[in-house]
């Protein structure tokens, strides 16, 4: 069956559909070193470019995650936007930003990971600033990441997979339980005039409490 093509030029993205497990994985060798993310899902592929929007907040969630481990004592390994591919799934994507954390140790000293065997990411961060065609988070639960967070710029919600793989909001992340997730929201806008050195250490001070309280 030949691919065929759909294109949503608000999202900057294109779905082929009829696509093989084969190709997929050509274009994601080949366009590696390109700045698009590449979502398979059993013989549909959706290539998208990120707007400047979804790069900010994929820049504040990673950096706040990776500092909230440092202050609260985590040992936190990020793993950015890895492909995570698993041919017997016949699924793949390139998350925002992950994390491995309850899992850290058993990937410690490891730099080529194999997610047949390896553990995927602990947590996994979902910027919806522009809409996806395919069902990002369908592909999330079959990959077995344990929490997701999405975030469309106004609100922060987290997803916990349940045991019959499928996500369940949630009111605590299991990887942070001791983060208000209220309090935690409102670092998602710097606030103006502020420089972003400031607002990283004002951050920083605000994590530092969490452990006293």
């Amino acid at each position: 069956m030949p691919a065929t093509v759909t294109q949503d030029k608000a999202a900057h993205s294109v779905v082929l559909h009829g696509v093989s497990w084969k190709l997929y994985e050509a274009l994601v060798d080949e366009l590696s070193e390109q700045h698009v993310f590449l979502t398979y899902d059993r013989g549909t592929l959706e290539i998208m470019s990120p707007l400047p929007k979804h790069e900010y907040y994929k820049k504040v969630l990673g950096r706040w995650i990776e500092l909230l481990g440092i202050e609260l004592g985590l040992n936190v390994r990020g793993g950015g936007s890895t492909t995570f591919r698993r041919e017997n799934l016949e699924r793949g994507l390139e998350p925002d930003e992950c994390f491995w954390i309850a899992s850290e140790a058993v990937i410690r000293d490891k730099i080529d990971l194999d997610f047949t065997v390896d553990p995927p990411p602990d947590l996994a961060i979902e910027i919806d600033v522009t809409s996806r065609l395919l069902d990002r988070q369908s592909i999330y639960a079959a990959l077995g990441v344990p929490e997701l967070w999405r975030c469309d710029g106004a609100s922060l919600r987290v997803y916990v997979l349940q045991p019959r793989g499928t996500y369940r909001l949630s009111n605590k992340s299991p990887s942070f339980p001791s983060l208000p997730l209220g309090e935690f929201h409102a670092f998602l806008h710097k606030p103006a005039g502020m420089s972003e050195g400031e607002w990283v250490r004002t951050f920083r001070r605000w994590a530092r409490k969490l452990n006293k309280r």
